[in-house]
């Protein structure tokens, strides 16, 4: 339930003026390649890097980073007011105890009546680090449900991570290395995982050219090789060596690692009763290597640890626990983030407040984003058919089962050629040769398929081998290629299977599946094929298996059976369709501002004497101590300077040198550093110290300082002047490369026109919208009796829209806001556009159109970028078939409209781009109108109609 507290928290951070990455959302938003549920995961995952600094959890309660209870609203003694007031943690804990689950239930009563009762008698602190389980780094998790895209959300935070990084190196909020835990105990996960992450297109998320430049810098590593090399009778870690082949560690960025955290981190690890055993002094060769694996792991700087399927690692969880904390005492780790569809205990855990006074959850508290599994249904999940079979007889319930699927899925081919198929689950191979076999075949033969359409999946024992090639079979399931139709499985496809085609579930005995995961072997079957479709699936279950499944749907996600089957929250398909050439609608003719940069040399690179000085910029001051006797003498004050030696980081002046070559990119080389090793070696002795015989990193010195000082020495001091160009482009309004005649949406409020006018509005176009004799009869003889809104009605029902010609240059247009809509509704109300002739177009979706403006902000006589702007609208008036003046358009909503980014935009417009255009064309071209949503509606159509008319007023 502490997410909650975040939740609430994220949203009031994105909208004030704290928030610097809502254009980054927009953006993400825009693409439309992200589901609602990870677009949510980021937003919760931004604010925690950015607005909460990456911290720990327990930290974060115990400072009162997340609180949002208004004190005053509630009835309080002025002595708790004021001490909750004083105390963070104390109405951290408060504000918790008064949450509510989905049922009403508050999280305790009892601990809300004793904060108010005695705010003092409780330990906030000591509460907080108990409920995070007493982990000094940062550990987040984020619970979505199967079939939500886990795996693409943990690279979009990759990405986000490195894309950040690059832009604040030092900043210790974002990490530069990852390391993947596929789930424990599902071997042939890694992979898969490792080739999702690969085919993510960072573009979905970062606008380029950054994506594909953060893309060009990743280094993916499986380590997946727990056997010694080969032909050797000595045990070797080939792990080990796909790490050490990106040293030097310590200036490592961008490698993406991923393992299996029971085989290989976790390998040659004992746990008993608590306490962990990792044999570091064994001399044992396997747990040398297992050792050497996990330091070498700890080595790498600025480690984020993504855990796949947290609620997996229940067995492992104190094991990998240690070794996680063990790599955080290297201050190496970033963070771990964790990823879980169940992110519930077995059993509820108990946190103690008071000796008499506990609270507990059946959550793992360090949840920080949750999204149901019902509000998925429907969604990006196919909405389920669940049906219970009350029979006795398991061959009975399949052959049942089978020709319901059949019946209602037979003829279903996905969009991308994927047929619809089902899965059956067998108890033992025995039965699966046996009974279910021989009977599905003789189904199928009836439904006109053959046996080629099922696939035996299992992998054999002493009387049934495993099939032959069924291994390649069950790979290429989700392939068009796949002439598979039904397939048969014993103890495989649980879980961690993804199988988009697979539509139905036949869980026909107890034993199918482990008591405790029929749900989610019975929930396999919802992920949806294509994107926004409405799917359906089939779910058929014998009697004790619906009751296992209600039983885990209750447990683990708070839903009965009936709520899961019954859920749909799918898409609304809307039909969109081009105008363009109905309109005849040309191309906007603009010029688009380029500035020229010419770099002039001030002063050149002299590495010999500037490298000599490169550390002393970078000295660190020695800490000052004051202390004072307070039981003697107020008057004792004692100061000592601190110069004692913390630097822990071995050091070599090779892997130094090359650390300088790596962070400038590869600029200077190995071989120009050389020229000036004596100069470099001085300050290596500088920035270094010997102990035992090795030398360290000094703690005296900020190291990456003065590498980014030698890099410098090399670098001839520039300046530059700029020049401006106009360059002639062509725009067209809508970038047809990006149109779609259907799209689907969960908010049609955001379209406009609605789909009613849209299909009026195309069938006034193809001269089919008109109304009939007799329905003109009933409307005037409703309209002279006195009935004149169901006159209205009926002839709104039979019209388009008054202004389809002068706008909708494709329908319907997605809109951002209703502001957006309303600005549309009102100015084509006005008589100005008609009598004017003038043509009013939402440019406003930056995925539609191709009228972008690139904006400058001028600082002197120089010129900096701040990034493309895509206006709302577009007013515009022809001449000779041309666009001949164009008044551009913003409409904003207050809280955007304090954007600092949005605001150079806005000044450009107002100042150069419409200056700059109606020169190079010679005459009064483009002019601009910002609009706000705090201006009364009455002075905002005054304004707009004055800009009209005193723009486009006849020469």
């Amino acid at each position: 339930m502490f997410y909650k507290m975040i939740e609430n928290k994220c949203k009031e951070w994105y909208s004030s003026d704290q928030c610097t990455v809502r254009n980054l959302i927009e953006y993400i938003e825009k693409t439309g390649q992200m589901r609602d549920a990870q677009i949510e995961a980021i937003k919760v995952y931004l604010f925690l890097k950015i607005g909460c600094e990456c911290k720990p959890l327990e930290f974060l309660f115990r400072y009162g980073c997340f609180n949002s209870i208004n004190l005053n609203d509630i009835e309080l003694s002025t002595a708790t007011r004021e001490y909750l007031e004083e105390n963070p943690a104390a109405t951290a804990l408060f504000e918790y105890s008064r949450l509510t689950n989905d049922k009403g239930e508050q999280v305790s009563e009892k601990l809300e009546k004793q904060i108010k009762k005695d705010p003092s008698s409780i330990d906030y602190d000591a509460f907080f680090r108990t409920a995070f389980y007493g982990v000094s780094y940062t550990d987040y998790l984020f619970s979505l449900p199967m079939g939500a895209g886990k795996t693409y959300l943990m690279a979009a935070f990759i990405y986000i991570d490195l894309y950040f990084a690059l832009n604040e190196p030092t900043n210790p909020a974002f990490a530069h290395n990852f390391i993947i835990f596929a789930p424990s105990g599902l071997k042939s996960s890694v992979v898969p995982s490792l080739k999702t992450i690969q085919n993510f297109n960072p573009a979905w998320i970062i606008p380029e050219p950054a994506a594909t430049d953060i893309k060009r810098m990743i280094s993916f590593e499986v380590l997946d090789q727990g056997k010694t090399a080969n032909k050797s009778n000595k045990t070797k870690n080939p792990n080990v060596q796909k790490i050490a082949n990106h040293q030097p560690l310590s200036e490592l960025f961008g490698l993406v690692a991923v393992t299996n955290a029971e085989k290989v981190i976790l390998d040659r690890i004992q746990e008993k009763s608590g306490q962990i055993n990792m044999f570091e002094e064994s001399d044992d060769e396997k747990d040398r290597q297992a050792n050497e694996l996990r330091n070498l792991i700890g080595k790498l700087p600025s480690l984020s640890i993504f855990i796949d399927e947290v609620h997996h690692a229940v067995s492992d969880e104190i094991k990998l626990r240690a070794v996680v904390t063990k790599w955080a005492q290297n201050h190496t780790v970033n963070s771990v983030i964790g990823f879980s569809g169940t992110p519930y205990l077995e059993k509820a855990e108990k946190f103690k407040v008071l000796d008499s006074l506990s609270v507990g959850t059946a959550e793992i508290t360090n949840i920080v984003y949750y999204y149901p599994l019902i509000d998925g249904v429907g969604n990006f999940l196919k909405r389920p058919v669940v049906k219970i079979a009350d029979i006795a007889d398991s061959s009975l319930i399949i052959e049942k089962g089978v020709r319901e699927f059949l019946n209602t899925y037979r003829d279903t081919v996905y969009a991308d050629g994927l047929t619809a198929k089902l899965g059956i689950y067998c108890g033992t191979i025995e039965k699966l040769e046996e009974v279910v076999y021989p009977l599905v075949s003789r189904i199928v033969a009836e439904y006109g398929l053959g046996t080629d359409t099922i696939l035996k999946f299992h992998k054999g024992n002493k009387q049934y081998k495993m099939p032959t090639d069924s291994q390649m079979q069950f790979d290429i399931l989700d392939k068009s290629i796949s002439k598979i139709r039904i397939v048969l499985l014993v103890q495989i496809g649980k879980e961690g299977w993804d199988c988009r085609s697979l539509t139905g579930i036949i869980l026909s005995q107890e034993g199918d599946c482990p008591t405790n995961m029929v749900l989610q072997t019975s929930c396999r079957c919802l992920r949806q094929v294509i994107k926004g479709n409405p799917e359906t699936a089939l779910i058929y279950l014998n009697e004790s298996n619906a009751n296992k499944l209600n039983v885990q749907l209750e447990q683990q996600h708070h839903i009965s059976l009936k709520e899961f089957s019954s859920a749909d929250n799918s898409k609304t398909p809307l039909k969109r369709y081009n105008r363009t050439a109905h309109l005849k609608l040309p191309k906007v003719d603009f010029y688009q501002l380029k500035i020229n940069y010419d770099t002039l040399t001030v002063e050149k690179a002299d590495p010999a004497n500037t490298i000599a000085v490169s550390a002393d910029s970078a000295r660190l001051a020695d800490s000052i101590i004051k202390t004072t006797d307070l039981s003697m003498d107020e008057s004792k004050t004692s100061i000592t300077v601190d110069d004692t030696e913390y630097g822990t980081e071995p050091a070599t002046f090779n892997s130094w040198i090359y650390g300088i070559m790596k962070g400038g990119f590869g600029s200077p080389t190995v071989a120009e550093l050389m020229k000036y090793a004596e100069q470099l070696k001085t300050v290596y002795q500088k920035i270094t110290f010997e102990k035992d015989g090795s030398r360290y990193y000094s703690s005296h010195y900020n190291r990456q300082l003065v590498e980014a000082n030698i890099r410098k020495s090399f670098s001839d001091r520039l300046d530059f002047n700029t020049t401006e160009e106009l360059i002639p482009e062509e725009a067209n309004l809508l970038n047809i490369a990006n149109f779609t005649p259907e799209v689907y949406t969960d908010k049609p409020t955001d379209y406009y026109p609605t789909q009613g006018v849209v299909e009026n509005i195309i069938k006034d176009d193809k001269g089919k919208l008109k109304l009939d004799p007799k329905m003109e009869e009933t409307i005037r003889f409703l309209e002279e009796n006195g009935n004149a809104a169901m006159a209205a009605t009926l002839r709104a029902q039979s019209s388009s829209h008054t202004n389809k010609d002068r706008s909708f240059h494709y329908l319907p247009y997605r809109t951002d806001s209703g502001f957006e809509q309303t600005f549309l509704k009102e100015v084509l109300s006005f008589d100005e556009i008609e009598n004017l002739g003038l043509e009013v177009y939402y440019n406003g979706d930056r995925a539609m159109t191709e009228f972008k403006i690139k904006c400058y902000k001028k600082t002197g006589n120089k010129w900096s970028y701040v990034g493309i702007y895509t206006p709302d609208f577009l007013i515009i008036k022809r001449k000779d078939g041309k666009i001949h003046k164009i008044i551009v358009v913003e409409t904003k909503g207050e809280i955007y409209a304090k954007d600092p980014t949005f605001k150079e935009k806005k000044t450009f417009m107002e100042t150069e781009f419409s200056k700059q255009n109606n020169t190079a064309f010679g005459y009064e071209r483009f002019d601009y109108l910002y609009l706000e949503d705090t201006l009364p509606e009455k002075d905002r159509m005054t304004l707009t109609r004055r800009k009209i008319c005193e723009f486009f007023k006849e020469d």
